[in-house]
């Protein structure tokens, strides 16, 4: 009889570090957006879905999710039947944004309903160093103690070799744009990362919450570097929604406007943000080189 932990994941971000840990075999149920590695979802239950309908733009998906707060609404549910009968031991979640996964109260109710008494493990890391810890907890609670902090210790070497290999380039003036109808700030550890990469955050501070702008406050900023990271959005969306930005006449001309793989680099608090921060290396000072293709492309050189 497997005597095991028992995981559900409710954060790609989550599903992402479990597996980076060597606790894939445990996870026992993901979300529908959990999609690294890409096999998770075929190996473990789904057990989450989300209200927000398929098709939207931007502008429709801004709108749907302000009425659905507005009205005390969630945007994910958790699907009690499809949690039922896997048995969980730890349940992995968080509190940091109330549009990006399952609410924690939901959660708990869902548990309590079932009368599993499983652990639940809220991580809400605002910072990198915050991510970085969340793996380290997430490594503690599943057994994988030595494999999270080694990874953790990668990263924090990663972004570290970063911050010094751009000392003394220079501090180029960044806006980065988490969305684009309407435009939002960046948010929380996306601030940091510009800052590590060398760079100046001229729209979010670090640890704060991302805030709706207007164009005019985006392009008062004065930004040396435009780049266009919508949440949710891989690299093909982000450079289309950014070649619309572009032609729309929106930001400063002739400053340059990048897309993002804001997915997997920028979005999700997990190890891959180290992978954005490389990139944003790379943007900010092209003497550098160019940022891997598979990551960044410019919408506007």
């Amino acid at each position: 009889m497997y005597d095991g932990r028992r995981v559900v994941s409710l954060l790609p971000s989550a599903t992402e570090i479990l597996f980076a840990i060597g606790a894939g075999d445990d996870v026992v149920g993901v979300t529908f957006e959990c999609d690294e590695p890409a096999h998770a979802r075929t190996v473990a239950r789904v057990v989450s879905n989300s209200a927000l309908p398929e098709g939207l733009s931007p502008s429709q998906i801004d709108a749907f999710v302000a009425a659905r707060m507005a009205a005390g609404e969630d945007i994910y549910h958790l699907d009690r039947a499809a949690l039922a009968g896997l048995d969980a031991t730890l349940v992995v979640t968080q509190d940091l944004c109330a549009v990006c996964a399952v609410d924690v109260s939901e959660v708990h109710d869902a548990l309590d309903f079932l009368q599993c008494k499983a652990q639940v493990l809220t991580t809400d890391p605002h910072t990198l160093e915050e991510v970085w810890a969340s793996i380290e907890a997430i490594g503690a609670a599943t057994g994988r103690s030595a494999a999270a902090e080694r990874l953790a210790s990668s990263l924090r070497g990663r972004v570290g070799a970063v911050r010094s290999s751009v000392a003394g380039m220079g501090t180029p003036r960044c806006a980065i744009l988490e969305w684009t109808d309407p435009a939002f700030s960046p948010g929380h550890w996306v601030p940091e990362m510009i800052e590590t990469a060398g760079g100046l955050s001229v729209l979010g501070d670090a640890g704060e919450k991302s805030r709706r702008l207007s164009w005019d406050e985006v392009a008062g900023s004065r930004p040396d570097v435009v780049v266009v990271a919508p949440c949710g959005f891989g690299l093909a969306e982000s450079a289309r929604l950014a070649s619309e930005v572009v032609a729309a006449g929106v930001l400063p001309p002739d400053v340059p406007v990048w897309a993002v793989d804001a997915n997997a680099s920028f979005a999700r608090p997990g190890p891959r943000l180290a992978d954005g921060v490389e990139a944003l290396a790379r943007i900010l000072h092209p003497s550098l080189g160019s940022p891997d293709p598979a990551m960044a492309r410019p919408a506007r050189a």
